[in-house]
């Protein structure tokens, strides 16, 4: 189960978080770089993970519980390391805040559902929000420094990373609040038996 492939990606984005904040404080343009690349590949294995699963016939309850956790843990560490070692632009602080507690609400729902065996399914633009986040990220990590590593430099790439970051907080806004009033709308519901 754990030596499953799916579960090893799960895993490794995991690992991928000290690797990741330790080069985003460094701070040199090759060490952006590499957090960059960094983020991405762990940022694929969350693509790669779920669908190798179920081609592979290796679903598992572990790897269920775990993918949401690996993804809470990237997302939140990386924002963490651009906030904590100053790579947001200006007000960059206020997108990241809006995603940290979507995660935290959207955690605490499936939480409480999945006591009444209640799945709060995906849905399509929460999945859009989730690869405008990573785009965001990736570029925010990158940063000019990174950026002129691979020929990129004359890319404003705070700008676009944070204009993307503040497009990944409305979709997650909207996204929460759509998760919002499904938990309630279950919470509320009459259970059998009262």
């Amino acid at each position: 189960m754990i030596s499953d492939l799916p579960n090893i990606l799960t895993l490794s984005r995991i690992g991928a978080i000290p690797v990741l904040v330790l080069l985003v404080a460094i701070g040199a343009p090759w060490a952006d770089f590499l957090a960059s690349l960094v983020f991405l590949i762990a940022a694929v294995t969350d693509y790669l993970d779920g669908r190798l699963a179920r081609e592979m016939a290796q679903l598992s309850d572990f790897g269920r519980m775990l993918d949401p956790i690996a993804d809470k843990l990237l997302i939140g560490a990386t924002l963490m390391a651009l906030v904590g070692f100053g790579h947001l632009p200006g007000w960059g602080i206020y997108p990241a805040i809006v995603i940290m507690l979507r995660e935290i609400l959207v955690s605490g729902l499936r939480e409480y559902l999945a006591e009444l065996r209640i799945g709060l399914p995906v849905t399509r633009l929460a999945k859009w929000k989730t690869g405008v986040q990573m785009v965001a990220l990736g570029l925010l990590l990158l940063g000019s420094g990174g950026a002129r590593i691979i020929g990129l430099g004359f890319l404003p790439m705070a700008w676009i990373g944070g204009t993307l970051l503040w497009t990944a907080a409305g979709l997650t806004l909207i996204t929460g609040w759509d998760y919002l009033t499904a938990g309630l709308r279950h919470a509320s519901a009459p259970r059998a038996g009262t």
